[in-house]
């Protein structure tokens, strides 16, 4: 029987991911040759046993006698993620699960699923999922930052995120979408940015509700000088130039300037765009306010990037919190007295977040701070306001 190419694209992906600790962009980047049709369908398909990876393991595991070779592992996840999840008809999701593994494995995928697809939905009956579905060290941090609300985040986590949008002063919002309230509007999960009317014309740009909340806290007004610390992609800074401010976006990879600079020229939107160490950036100069969305374990997106949580270990988030703490006191050399920090993260971390108010670098005094969760139907993010102190 032929490959089915967008399982092998899942596996590949699967692959990638929980064997060689790649991201599922990296992974789909180097992903086998396939139509985009077949590579959006692996991308979905692995998507799915990602986010349910616990709650498949422990429905595969009564038809099981031992743990199964890696492509066997990857066949079985994938075809219990179709059978459970995705209502793919049961005899197409085992034929195309069968259909990745080497011939000495065909038996025991055709036989498992099989078992799998006269159980149905049913096999998920009665596991808690919240918990197989989320690595106990995060379930212990969450449940350690943000209390009885884990388990609401970890369930919100079951979901793909819709697709956000932040308009351009003046432009319209495509048709189809949700008004949020803020300046963001809602289209539902799948919506193809590039295909709305608008985007050709720099209308619009991707960015979650939570993400757009910094730069407006941060309320940049027409003329401020304001420095963008870890710029890329890019929707902070074309927030804070939409608003008139004359914007310095600062990345230190080389590699994500191309992307910043095409969205902005897409937006028709103007900044002065710096490669450098935002940590040790020194323009000599002084801005009005200065916004840091610093690097971290990302763990407040996991409902776009389901590969987060089996790609972070616990000795990521000290190294991330001191690598944010860098940035944090270099940005509080580059505001005037007076002037504004606005320190996000995308991190449901305490140590990524709210721990960092506990040792401000020296000047700077906390304003006001918020912090988001998946269960409010949005990314994780914790932000602060600062200000500088006048001498």
């Amino acid at each position: 029987m032929p490959a089915n190419a967008a399982r092998l694209v899942a596996a590949h992906l699967l692959e990638a991911v929980l064997e060689r600790g790649r991201s599922l962009e990296d992974g789909l980047d180097h992903a086998p040759a396939a139509d985009g049709r077949d590579k959006a369908a692996g991308h979905r398909i692995a998507a799915a046993v990602l986010r349910r990876l616990g709650s498949l393991d422990a429905a595969l595991e009564p038809w099981l006698r031992r743990d199964p070779p890696a492509p066997a592992k990857r066949a079985l996840r994938i075809g219990a993620a179709e059978l459970l999840l995705l209502g793919t008809p049961p005899h197409a999701a085992v034929s195309a699960a069968v259909s990745v593994v080497p011939r000495p494995l065909a038996g025991v995928v055709n036989a498992v699923l099989r078992r799998v697809a006269e159980a149905g939905p049913a096999a998920l009956d009665g596991l808690d999922a919240e918990r197989l579905d989320t690595p106990a060290w995060l379930w212990a941090a969450w449940h350690a930052a943000h209390g009885a609300r884990v388990r609401a985040i970890a369930r919100a986590h079951r979901e793909e995120a819709p697709l956000d949008l932040s308009l351009r002063p003046g432009a319209e919002a495509p048709p189809g979408g949700e008004a949020l309230g803020n300046g963001s509007w809602r289209f539902p999960a799948g919506t193809r940015m590039t295909e709305l009317p608008g985007f050709a014309e720099g209308a619009f740009w991707a960015q979650d509700q939570a993400a757009a909340l910094p730069a407006a806290l941060l309320a940049a007004r027409p003329g401020e000088r304001v420095a963008e610390l870890c710029a890329a992609p890019g929707g902070k800074t074309a927030q804070l130039a939409a608003a008139g401010a004359q914007v310095v976006a600062v990345e230190r990879e080389a590699r994500r300037i191309p992307r910043l600079r095409e969205n902005l020229a897409r937006l028709r939107l103007e900044a002065e765009v710096v490669q450098a160490d935002a940590a040790q950036w020194a323009p000599g100069v002084l801005f009005d306010a200065v916004l840091l969305d610093a690097p971290c374990t990302a763990t407040g997106t996991v409902r776009r990037h389901p590969d987060v949580p089996h790609l972070k270990r616990p000795k990521d988030v000290p190294a991330l919190a001191q690598q944010q703490r860098a940035l944090l006191e270099n940005a509080a050399r580059l505001v005037r007295p007076g002037g504004r920090v606005v320190f996000a993260t995308c991190s449901l971390q305490k140590e990524e977040g709210e721990d960092h108010l506990g040792a401000l670098p020296p000047g700077l005094v906390a304003e006001e701070t918020r912090r988001t969760t998946p269960d409010m139907g949005m990314d994780g993010f914790f932000m602060a306001r600062l200000r500088r102190a006048a001498p």
